[in-house]
């Protein structure tokens, strides 16, 4: 139970920081860095992130983000299928 509250948290902040950035980004704030975005994602918020990209349009221009947080996404998920799969 822990670790599926974990996973949700992650994912949801990563959600957030894609909304917040895009925020920022519309009213000339201060940004988020993307190193801390993809800190983010490699935390195992690739998949949440990867749904704030694309539910914002945001970063979608960014080929590095583009494709790589959904390969990174999609990587995740398997390993948590196959970690899932070994119990």
């Amino acid at each position: 139970m822990p670790v599926n509250f974990a996973l949700a948290a992650i994912n949801i902040i990563s959600f957030l920081l894609m909304a917040w950035d895009k925020h920022c980004a519309r009213n000339e704030l201060r940004r988020i860095r993307e190193s801390t975005l993809w800190i983010a994602a490699l935390c195992f918020g690739a998949p949440g992130e990867t749904l704030g990209m694309f539910a914002f349009h945001h970063k979608t221009r960014h080929m590095q983000f583009r494709w790589g947080l959904p390969a990174l996404a999609a990587i995740e998920i398997a390993i948590l299928i196959l970690i899932v799969i070994k119990k």
